[in-house]
């Protein structure tokens, strides 16, 4: 099983998976996370790695009473297909 890595020195959730990094950056203001940029290796693309730190990163919005915003089509897209993450929206 994949494990993510909240790393708050570098505001970004992590998956290390064969000498590769999967990572979902953000940045936070006032109350908001913000998410920036999802980058999933090319070596790791295909395995649900994208939607997992997705979901962490959301999970993390939901329990910090945080509002989100996204720049990133990735977080976008995961949003619109998960309804139950949409209250989150700022």
């Amino acid at each position: 099983m994949l494990n993510v890595i909240h790393n708050i020195d570098q505001n970004r959730f992590e998956v290390n998976h064969d000498s590769h990094t999967a990572e979902l950056s953000y940045r936070l203001s006032e109350g908001t996370i913000i998410f920036t940029h999802t980058g999933v290796p090319s070596a790791l693309e295909g395995q649900g790695i994208g939607s997992l730190l997705v979901k962490t990163g959301l999970e993390y919005a939901r329990e910090n009473n945080l509002k989100v915003q996204t720049l990133c089509w990735f977080v976008s897209g995961y949003l619109q297909r998960h309804a139950e993450y949409q209250s989150l929206m700022e």
